[in-house]
């Protein structure tokens, strides 16, 4: 080992043990003179250990220095700890307290005039005002929170181009130079004789807390973004300041995470983020208690909060803090919180780290024909990441690829959510919706009765009724009432015999598509096939109880007494939405949801009474992508390619010019819409779902027996995962 390998070992040993010496990294001249002067008056009073003061230049390079071990600690705001914890598992120690009411934090708030009616759903176009670029409150925390919640959509990690799109203009001071789009400084107003227009200091008017509230006050911008204190500090009279003389408090309020609004005094429960304290952080191996101990010591002996003898502000720590504390759970993630680690992951996305191209895995001849017409198509128009097409043999192969880095993204639905997040680790990205309505991305499977208050039977009296299914392996016909009724013990499969386990269970059935050599024949007994009595139990609009519609139209003739389908269903078939003459007199409140809980229910109830809600299709991608790209890019390809008649030639949502259906993307897509809080394939399948997939497990099944009911076993974290193929 070489002299400075040996060196180094001895640094870290004697770090971990005594700490003999302390070496605080500072960020600037005048820092390095206070840090200087704090060492001399914490030796004056043998204070240890001993503090020496090394020059980092920027708390970005301090953190590389601590992890490397040429530095010791250095106090840093809520997003350098973000990344130092992430990056080089950094520990918090420390924390400032700057107010005794709120302890070591404050709160970001987005503020409004009380009547401007708007609210955290609506602020795409408004004109907004920040007290800074890159600043915690004014910009951090809310343009992270906005892109966190999929909100607002960033295409190539460009967060400053993202906003400038996203409101209609804005005051940002400090993004007046040529690598920001000068809609971010539209606002602004300069000093009082129109100069330093857009400046980060003082010169401009409407810079920082006080600022970025009278850009509000002023009827410049419609919202602001500022600490939880700005509006009670430059209201009722507690400013001098000539333009703040005639406002109340009364006359704004507050937007809060959940859309609704609230008074400007109520921050704690209505804010967009609790902004964590500045905090002294180190190596996992430093022992924070000897930290603590130095400083509360040197409260005593130094004028650590106090930085006008420099001539600067917040040196070393925080000219408002009043006291330091030690940080009992020293991690990162805990001392930050999840509002907050939310925004800092929204923000996360670094245009340097950006691969060039996202490589979209792609199974069908027809599907890899749309790809690169949609790779092609989105490079005219400047979408970045560019898309680069993978073709694989199956689908699970592409959620290999994408598990082993040599592929990026997979569209999958179903089944395939659960295996592409249990088997293989991958996380959505960004999802499908089928309606403007941004709530439906996903459908509910109902069990649909008639309403009978002589024979009101439940969901737990289904044993020996007779069923109609919108076809055999079809998911609210079929996967989800029967998983359902397996995981919860009514049906009892043996031998991995699932099509026998039904027929026992249900006196006659309608299963189109079952109508197999080793299936039951009672499965197929209630169906019709057409007009002429043939093709029957064929998984065709042949035979007339097929799909959705043919489901309900069996319940309806009396041949079953329970249809299994999906919400909509019922209305799209009575009070004259069918002009079919079966359908033409039908009223949807001649009907009833069967609830799980025993209950029964009317029909508008489908969000309470349901069997699973089944989600809509995602993009799956490794969990080391940044979603917010895959998002970002699918979101701005929409605008161009989402439209049928958008002219632009290529049509994201349609597959008829590749003569297919569903390719890359669903046809009866609307819009691509963002995961929000849904990160997980559990939390996009949601646990009802992922109940009725896991009904579908059986303990009993062999190899051998699945693939003699023609069915793919896959293992699972919980058993055996059974996918049917009609």
């Amino acid at each position: 080992m070489n002299f400075q390998g040996i060196f180094y070992h001895l640094c870290f040993f004697h770090t971990a043990l005594s700490l003999q010496h302390v070496r605080w990294c500072t960020i600037s001249e005048q820092e390095q003179a206070k840090c200087n002067d704090m060492s001399a008056a914490f030796t004056d009073a043998n204070i240890l250990p001993n503090v020496l003061c090394v020059r980092g230049g920027s708390a970005i390079n301090c953190t590389h220095m601590i992890k490397n071990n040429l530095a010791d600690a250095v106090t840093l705001d809520g997003g350098t700890i973000y990344q130092a914890g992430k990056e080089h598992n950094l520990k918090p120690v420390v924390g400032e307290v700057y107010d005794q009411e709120i302890g070591t934090s404050y709160y970001a708030v987005a503020v409004v005039r009380k009547n401007s009616f708007i609210s955290i759903n609506s602020l795409k176009g408004v004109k907004s005002c920040h007290t800074g670029i890159n600043r915690t409150v004014g910009w951090n925390v809310p343009v992270g929170y906005l892109i966190d919640s999929g909100r607002m959509s960033v295409m190539g990690c460009n967060v400053p181009k993202a906003v400038s799109e996203y409101f209609s203009a804005s005051c940002v001071p400090g993004a007046n130079n040529v690598n920001y789009p000068k809609s971010l400084c539209q606002l602004c107003k300069g000093d009082a004789s129109g100069q330093d227009k857009c400046e980060r200091n003082s010169k401009e008017q409407y810079y920082d807390y006080s600022g970025a509230f009278r850009c509000l006050a002023e009827g410049a911008g419609d919202v602001a973004f500022v600490k939880h204190s700005t509006v009670s500090e430059n209201t009722d009279g507690q400013t001098p300041s000539s333009w703040a003389q005639e406002l109340h408090s009364r006359d704004f309020q507050l937007l809060c995470r959940d859309g609704s609004t609230a008074e400007v005094t109520d921050w704690r429960k209505c804010h967009l983020a609790r902004v964590p304290a500045h905090a002294v952080v180190v190596r996992p191996d430093t022992d924070g208690s000897l930290i603590f101990q130095m400083l509360k010591q040197g409260q005593q002996r130094f004028q650590m909060f106090d930085s006008a003898a420099y001539n600067a502000k917040n040196l070393l720590f925080k000219d408002t803090t009043t006291e330091l504390v030690p940080i009992t759970n020293q991690n990162y993630q805990a001392w930050l919180g999840d509002e907050y680690m939310h925004a800092m992951q929204g923000l996360s996305c670094d245009p340097t780290r950006l691969p060039e191209s996202l490589r979209w895995c792609v199974v069908l001849t027809e599907e890899i024909w749309k790809c690169s017409e949609m790779a092609v198509a989105f490079k005219k128009k400047n979408l970045k990441p560019e898309i680069q097409c993978v073709s694989a043999k199956t689908t699970e192969q592409c959620m290999e690829m994408i598990q082993k880095k040599e592929s990026d993204a997979v569209s999958v639905d179903g089944v395939d959510i659960y295996i592409a997040g249990n088997m293989y680790g991958l996380v959505p990205a960004a999802g499908e919706s089928y309606s403007a309505d941004d709530n439906s991305n996903m459908y509910y499977a109902v069990a649909l009765v008639k309403r009978n208050n002589s024979n009101a039977f439940t969901i737990n009296d289904l044993k020996g009724k007779k069923s109609c299914h919108t076809g055999y392996g079809r998911m609210a016909g079929w996967n989800i009432p029967i998983g359902v009724l397996i995981k919860r013990g009514f049906i009892r499969p043996m031998d991995c015999n699932i099509p026998q386990a039904v027929s026992d269970f249900f006196s006659a059935s309608c299963v189109p598509a079952a109508k197999m050599d080793n299936y039951p024949s009672k499965l197929c007994e209630l169906c019709i096939g057409d007009n002429s009595g043939n093709n029957k139990c064929y998984a065709s609009t042949q035979e007339r109880y097929y799909s959705y519609s043919g489901a309900f139209r069996c319940l309806m003739e009396d041949s079953g007494d329970v249809a299994f389908v999906k919400h909509s269903t019922v209305f799209e078939n009575t009070d004259g939405n069918n002009a079919d003459s079966w359908a033409l007199h039908l009223q949807s409140s001649d009907f009833q949801l069967l609830c799980p809980n025993g209950a029964r229910a009317e029909i508008t109830q489908f969000a309470q009474c349901h069997l699973a809600q089944v989600p809509a299709q995602v993009v799956m991608v490794h969990p080391d992508t940044n979603i917010f790209a895959v998002y970002g890019l699918l979101d701005k390809a929409q605008d161009f390619f989402g439209n049928d008649s958008n002219g632009n030639g290529f049509k994201m949502f349609d597959s008829s010019d590749f003569l297919g259906t569903d390719l890359i993307f669903k046809d009866s897509t609307v819009k691509i819409v963002p995961v929000g809080e849904k990160r997980t394939y559990a939390e996009w399948l949601g646990s009802e779902y992922i109940d009725s997939l896991e009904g579908m497990q059986s303990p009993q099944c062999s190899g051998a027996a699945a693939i003699s009911m023609n069915i793919i076993v896959l293992p699972a974290a919980s058993g055996l995962l059974i996918r049917f193929y009609s």
